[in-house]
């Protein structure tokens, strides 16, 4: 079967294996095949592959000696991965607890199986979850090279949006002081650490800062990581004019924070500013609103319009880039 794979050469194969399971890139229903002196891994998400590494499409053979659940149930069940553990959205729990057991039951690396018991509410953005396999609602987690661990049922986190941080993380140089002004666990902090910046994480949730501190320890960049407690508007002032890049990922209400925003920009600032909005006009409500909190104190410049994700009917997830630069 023709499916996206990773080619590189034999000796290099194993540190490239290791690379893409550690993004949780390689497609486990396929074989790793060998020919002509390279190997060919295949991937589930090619955009998502790292731009030094090239993709191919291959005919390769699928994983004869692996169980699925699909082989189990005699369907293809709907599900994401995050980590070790599977997260179901059924409404049905008779389905749901017949969809855990045959993910537990199968060959795949899955020992947690959680279902969603409510919707994203509150400040802080958790969810109730059914715990219908493991131990707890603890995970962790691995992206792009970085480990993340939270609890899922004190913290947000979506590993749907992994591949627009790493576009964004891609940006970062190592010269810079980055703010992220809704931190979570440091899904953005932690890879711009590591790639050299002096970064700055704030939330409201006080656990997803402790889990943020830990992430820094784990990835070892606590050193370049500050993490912060609290609502960004009342602690900004510590940070007036620091900032290079922002990012402020907070789409249902960005908009109430971009004055705080400003204040925290410097003379030439990047913000990744993301929104929800209707797919008639996307990004205007988000450009008319940056503009009238920054201008004319800086030349707003959109550079980059970006739709991430549908997240509704006719409602779309978009991150706007946008450049501020004191004239």
């Amino acid at each position: 079967m023709d499916v996206p794979c990773v080619r590189v050469a034999r000796e290099e194969g194993e540190a490239t294996r290791r690379r893409l399971a550690d993004a949780d890139l390689i497609a486990d229903g396929y074989e790793i095949t060998v020919a002509d002196g390279r190997l060919y891994i295949p991937v589930v998400d090619p955009d998502a592959v790292p731009d030094d590494l090239e993709v191919v499409t291959r005919d390769v053979p699928t994983r004869e000696t692996q169980t699925t659940p699909a082989d189990l149930l005699g369907f293809e069940p709907s599900y994401e991965r995050l980590g070790r553990a599977a997260l179901l959205d059924e409404d049905d729990p008779e389905r749901a607890r017949t969809i855990a057991d045959a993910i537990v039951e199968s060959d795949l690396p899955l020992e947690t199986v959680l279902n969603k018991a409510s919707k994203i509410k509150g400040e802080t953005r958790v969810r109730d979850w059914e715990l219908l396999a493991g131990e707890d609602t603890e995970v962790v987690h691995r992206e792009y090279g970085c480990e993340f661990a939270l609890d899922l049922a004190a913290v947000y986190f979506s590993p749907r949006l992994a591949t627009e941080r790493h576009r964004v993380a891609e940006q970062v140089t190592a010269d810079e002081q980055a703010v992220d002004m809704f931190a979570g666990v440091g899904p953005f902090v932690v890879p711009f650490a590591k790639r050299g910046a002096e970064t700055v994480g704030v939330d409201i949730n006080e656990t997803a800062v402790a889990y943020l501190r830990e992430n820094a320890r784990r990835n070892d960049v606590a050193d370049r990581v500050t993490a912060i407690h609290g609502d960004v508007r009342e602690v900004a002032d510590e940070y007036v004019g620091w900032a290079d890049r922002l990012v402020m990922n907070l789409p249902h209400s960005a908009d109430e924070f971009l004055e705080t925003a400003v204040s925290l920009a410097g003379d030439d600032c990047t913000i990744h500013y993301y929104d929800i909005q209707h797919e008639d006009d996307p990004f205007g409500p988000g450009e008319r609103a940056i503009r009238e909190a920054a201008e004319p104190q800086y030349d707003v410049a959109v550079e980059t319009e970006r739709v991430v994700r549908s997240y509704a009917p006719h409602e779309l997830n978009v991150c706007l880039d946008v450049r501020l630069e004191r004239p």
